[in-house]
């Protein structure tokens, strides 16, 4: 026994206009910016260099697997040992590291460049591949992600 409905249900017109319409708005929005329409205050870098913010501390890193499973860091111009990410810690660190590497990776680039890491009299602080052009601004993960990388910016620790 089979039962067979006849009927067409409507397509609701007005939820798929409005999906339409904020996806058209958002596109518009992203252009106005990248041509210029649209003051790019939001970019941390024009927003840096109006306000003449300045480097507060820079450092460049190198990040390396340990055999372990954990993460070695490393100060780029001196070769000295700055931190050592445990194996199962360091979710923040690893997670950003991954990211950036991947780009690297995509780009067929090594690990020969060291990433640089910078704080700003602002309080930001920026996470930068050289060899990519990535950028990671670490102050919007908040206060415990930021601090995550802010110590690699002491002295030698490990």
């Amino acid at each position: 026994m089979s039962v067979h409905h006849d009927h067409d249900e409507p397509v609701p017109k007005v939820p798929l206009a409005m999906i339409g319409g904020i996806a058209v708005l958002s596109l518009l929005l992203a252009a106005s910016a990248s041509f210029g329409l649209v003051a790019r205050d939001a970019v941390p870098e024009a927003s840096r260099a109006a306000a003449g913010t300045e480097q507060v501390a820079s450092r460049s890193l190198f990040f390396h697997d340990a055999p372990d499973g954990g993460v070695l860091i490393s100060d780029a111009a001196t070769g000295a040992r700055v931190a050592k990410v445990e194996p199962g810690t360091g979710g923040f660190i690893r997670s950003t590291m991954r990211g950036l590497v991947l780009v690297r990776q995509r780009s067929g680039i090594g690990a020969e460049t060291p990433f640089d890491l910078t704080e700003w009299s602002d309080g930001g602080l920026t996470l930068s591949d050289p060899a990519t052009g990535e950028r990671r601004e670490l102050v919007g993960f908040g206060d415990d992600n930021r601090a995550a990388f802010a110590v690699l910016l002491e002295g030698e620790t490990a």
